[in-house]
């Protein structure tokens, strides 16, 4: 892989790397900046684990190059401001095992964030492509329905 000078805004730091710009912003994220909160799961975009936001709209780190996070502002979990969210996801006891939560809160923060008061259709439509393979769904579901009432 041919390298080169990227640079990425992380949670309101800005990162010097060098390095493929076809890299994925999971590697970089994880293997270079050291923030490991954001987890690889397929590495095919399909099961969520790896979702941050990009400018404010969740996308899946291993399918998103460095080129393409440019100029943009990359949150991690790490850097996720979503306080209401996180107390329903202790309160309605999501986290099992832990491996999807961070790709999960990452995509229920995005949809609060655009849709304040979202219908449960709104809520299934957002989290799908989000895989628990605890099965905590229903309390996902519940957790983001409480801190849209919150």
């Amino acid at each position: 892989m041919p390298s080169s000078t990227q640079t990425l805004l992380v949670n309101g730091r800005k990162f010097t790397l060098d390095a493929d710009p076809k890299m994925p912003v999971l590697w970089a994220l994880r293997d270079l900046i050291g923030l490991t909160g954001t987890k690889f799961g397929c590495g095919a975009g399909l099961c969520g684990a790896c979702t941050i936001h990009l400018d404010g709209k969740p996308v899946r780190g291993c399918l998103t190059s460095l080129s393409q996070v440019q100029g943009k502002q990359v949150t991690t979990i790490e850097g996720l401001e979503a306080d209401k969210l996180k107390a329903q996801w202790l309160e309605h006891n999501v986290p099992q095992c832990g491996y999807c939560q961070a790709g999960q809160l990452m995509s229920a923060a995005a949809l609060l964030a655009s849709t304040p008061k979202p219908s449960e259709q709104q809520i299934n439509e957002a989290m799908v492509g989000n895989i628990c393979r605890c099965g905590t769904y229903p309390r996902i579901k519940a957790a983001i329905q409480a801190a849209s009432e919150a």
